[in-house]
């Protein structure tokens, strides 16, 4: 097991010789939190480990200046409803911590705003809502809500009238993993924007995994990222 660097790397981390991690320019996402799992577990109270993303955009009217934060783009493929509100809280936390998101705006993204559409998997992001506000209630956070209706202000006043977030959104979360990882992929290459992650969320430490499509401009963008999350971990 020592042989191996991540497993080592943990291992470092769990016994006080090292803050934190980076890894996955050559390893999947499920290699790489393997070991953070085993050896140093989840944070107290969070059961769903997810992955955010940083990004960057050349649009300054959305999010924060052009900033978003995405979650959960990496690691859980269908979350319930108790999974997505920690995702919800975890990535609305990244946001503030590594982002300088100081109010994060979080928008609980569907296919459907307020109702404009029933489905199971509309349900799942309601009750996901209802969790998070109970897990996080000073936590400025809506849904369910559509992406325009999220980003672009007079959509927002139009679809979901008297909601906080609705079209000033900065922290995107994605009802399933389909779907996150897509868009921020699709935002990233369509969009030309910086992509920095996916910053590992609900591990007691910080443990970050790289896209193996990563620059070396990423690996960099991370390893700082990574060394924030210690300062603040």
């Amino acid at each position: 097991m020592t042989s191996d660097p991540l497993f080592y790397g943990c291992l470092m981390i769990k016994s006080g010789d090292a803050d934190g991690q980076l890894a996955g320019a050559r390893n999947t996402t499920g290699n790489v939190l393997r070991p953070a799992l085993q050896i140093i577990k989840t944070a107290p109270g969070i059961t769903c480990v997810s992955g955010a993303m940083l990004l960057l955009t050349h649009a300054p009217e959305y999010g924060k200046n052009g900033i978003l934060v995405m979650g959960d783009v990496a690691v859980t493929p269908v979350p319930d409803a108790n999974q997505l509100a920690q995702i919800a809280v975890c990535t609305a936390q990244t946001a503030k911590a590594v982002a300088g998101i100081e109010n994060p705006k979080v928008a609980m993204l569907s296919f459907s705003t307020k109702g404009s559409a029933k489905h199971e998997v509309v349900d799942k992001v309601v009750e996901a809502t209802k969790i998070a506000k109970e897990m996080a209630p000073t936590l400025d956070l809506d849904g369910e809500t559509q992406a325009d209706a999220a980003l672009v202000p007079e959509v927002g006043a139009s679809k979901a009238p008297g909601s906080s977030i609705a079209g000033h959104a900065n922290v995107l979360v994605f009802p399933d993993l389909d779907a996150g990882n897509i868009g921020y992929k699709l935002v990233q290459r369509l969009g030309k924007a910086a992509a920095y992650g996916p910053m590992c969320q609900g591990i007691a430490k910080p443990v970050n995994d790289l896209s193996r499509g990563c620059s070396a401009d990423d690996i960099v963008g991370v390893v700082a990222i990574t060394a924030v999350q210690c300062q603040n971990n």
